[in-house]
This record gives structure tokens, sequence and C-alpha cells, in this order.
């Protein structure tokens, strides 16, 4: 009998509580609706999709248009970045030069190559008139034509080597201390056909840079 009465006791004391959290809950539930704005009649409720959507912003701003406009003017940009490069090869402007051909270094170098009188500038048009020459001539010939060819390479390879170190002084004793790859250059702009060469000479030959 006394644990049926402490079970019913349990039991009341319970739903008691029950009752209580229900009423705490009730104001915060209404609370949370509040907000809520009901459908106008004879619309249906947007799907959960619909809305992302709509609160979704394009991640580029400006229309199709200005894209097409900005895209216009960076092609014309680099058209006129072109140009002025081009015009530097001929003129010797150091501002639009490609980065191997810049610095005062460079510039004397090149002026110093272009001013003299070599042997290894004409290097290309001795091997392409060997080429030609060689289908049409005898075999003894060509094999004297050979030896010949054989021989410039050697005078070019010993021309190249003196030019790299000149080069090398003449930078150090004007500028200190020489810039990497200088005699590199100075043989590469050896090797080259004088009227083919870029940036264009700026000094005639003899006029040796001071």
């Amino acid at each position: 009998m006394f644990r049926r009465q402490k079970t019913q006791t349990d039991q009341h004391a319970r739903d008691r509580d029950a009752d209580a959290a229900g009423h705490d809950a009730a104001p915060a539930d209404d609370g949370a609706d509040a907000p809520r704005k009901p459908q106008p009649k004879g619309h249906p409720t947007p799907k959960r999709r619909d809305q992302v959507a709509a609160r979704k912003q394009p991640l580029v701003a400006g229309s199709r248009a200005e894209k097409q406009a900005a895209k216009q003017a960076q092609r014309e940009k680099m058209r006129e970045l072109r140009a002025k490069q081009r015009e530097a090869m001929e003129t010797g402007d150091e501002r639009y030069l490609p980065e191997r051909d810049r610095g005062a270094q460079r510039r004397f170098v090149r002026d110093w190559v272009d001013a003299r009188t070599g042997i290894a500038e004409w290097m290309l048009v001795v091997v392409i008139v060997f080429l030609f020459i060689s289908l049409i001539v005898a075999e003894q010939l060509r094999m004297l034509m050979s030896g010949v060819l054989w021989a410039m390479v050697l005078v070019v390879l010993v021309e190249a080597f003196f030019v790299a170190r000149a080069a090398r002084r003449r930078v150090a004793e004007k500028f200190g201390e020489p810039e990497r790859g200088i005699r590199f250059y100075a043989i590469m702009r050896t090797l080259q056909i004088r009227r083919l060469r870029l940036p264009k000479p700026q000094v005639k030959r003899g006029e040796h840079p001071s």
C-alpha cells in the first residue's frame, strides 16, 4: 500500500513539472514564430531551393558588356606595348627593351661589339654559301671547301674567346664588377650579322664607346 501511494505521488510530481515546462516553453515558441509572415492567399509557398537561389549574388560584378570592354582595353594596351617594344629594338630605348638587353653594361657591350669588324659575323653567310656550292661542285673541291670551312670555325672560336675576355675587361674598367652573363652576351652579339642584330646597332664601325 505504501509503495502504491509513493508511486502515485511521484507520478503527480512529474506531471506538475511537465505542465510547468510546457508553460515556460510556450512564450519562446510564440517568439520564434513571430517573424514568420504568412504567405498571401492564392500563391504557393516557395521551395527552399528557390529561396536559396534568390539570395545568391554573382561572384563577379559587372555586366557582359563591361567584361568585353575590359578585355578590349587590355588587348589595346598589349598592342601598344608590343609596338613600343618593336620601336625600342630600332632606337635602343631602355624602357621597353627585353630584360636581357637592359642595363648600362649591356648597352656598352652592344656598342663595343657593333663598332668592331670581325670574322664571326660572316660565319653564317659562309656556311649557307658552302651548303649550296657543295651540291654542284666535284668531290675533291667539296673536300677542299670543307677544310676551309673548318679552319674558319676554328678562327671564329678563337675570336669569340678573345671578344668575351676583352668585353669583360672593358666593362670592369668602366663599371666595376661585370654583370653575370656579360661574356656570353658579347659572344652572341659577335656571331650575329650586323644588319640583323637586335637591338639595332646605334654606332658606326670604328665608333668605339669611351
